[in-house]
């Protein structure tokens, strides 16, 4: 049986994802991102789902960094409609609510809830399923989690309010990984990620993107992150809605010709 890591405990949105995706692989729950990469990389799991976008909040920056720096390659995304509840411990009433724990992109989803109720201070905690099952265990009563409403019922907690999310068309995308070593394109991949810096030249950016617009490729996606251990440099990172075929080919050849390196991050069926 497969092994998928995710970060978060059971009842968070990427074990719902990966229960979806895989349904019977077994689940392994890390505590951080860098131990999903790590466990991935050493081949202690056969794969891994990550958050790496939301709709409301952006990007997860960490997992774009984690993508760049190690040997692993996305297979697949899938987009999970996130719909944020307030949860807590059995018997507590929202008047008693004074903290909020849960995972800062929930938090950051979630910011009419909190400017509304400013006397409700939002604490960062590692996972939002993880944020209630802290509550239950400490049996906190001034305390609710963000969460899924699936945590709520993983932990025996119980549901205040539903639909906390700033924005009701609020989704995040998933990507599952796999090591680099012997990964290779589903059927039907579609969709290309890569990642490249730049040398600092006059209109070094306006070269990379015509690459593709010589070829009629189509971006769904560009972001640029600064590079560590040089200050003032920043990768790009770019989503093409194309599979490897010859336009793409040679555009990725184009590519590494202007560009100061340039890695394929996946190829996969576009969600």
């Amino acid at each position: 049986m497969m092994k998928i890591a995710i970060q978060g405990e059971r009842g968070s949105f990427s074990h719902a994802v990966a229960a979806h995706l895989a349904p019977k692989a077994k689940l392994a729950p890390c505590a951080s991102s860098y131990e999903v990469f790590d466990r991935v990389v050493r081949g202690t799991v056969g794969a891994a789902v990550i958050p790496i976008e939301n709709s409301l909040a952006g990007s997860v920056a960490e997992h774009f960094d984690l993508l760049l720096a190690r040997p692993v390659f996305i297979q697949r995304e899938y987009r999970w409609r996130i719909s944020h509840a307030l949860i807590v411990p059995p018997g507590v009433k929202f008047a008693q609510v004074k903290r909020v724990f849960s995972h800062p992109v929930a938090l950051e989803q979630c910011r009419d809830f909190f400017r509304r109720h400013a006397a409700i201070q939002a604490i960062p905690f590692y996972d939002t399923a993880g944020s209630v099952q802290y509550i239950m265990r400490e049996k906190l009563r001034d305390a609710a989690a963000l969460a899924g409403p699936q945590a709520a019922k993983e932990y025996g907690a119980r549901i205040l309010r539903r639909g906390l999310e700033d924005d009701k068309q609020n989704f995040t995308r998933f990507f599952l990984i796999r090591k680099s070593a012997g990964a290779r394109p589903l059927p039907k991949a579609d969709k290309i990620s890569i990642a490249f810096a730049l040398k600092s030249l006059p209109g070094a950016l306006f070269r990379a993107l015509s690459v593709f617009a010589l070829r009629d490729l189509d971006l769904s996606k560009i972001e640029s992150r600064p590079m560590r251990g040089r200050p003032w440099e920043y990768v790009f990172y770019v989503d093409v809605l194309r599979g490897l075929d010859l336009d793409a080919m040679n555009a990725l050849r184009h590519l590494a010709e202007v560009a100061d390196f340039v890695k394929v991050l996946g190829i996969y069926p576009a969600a």
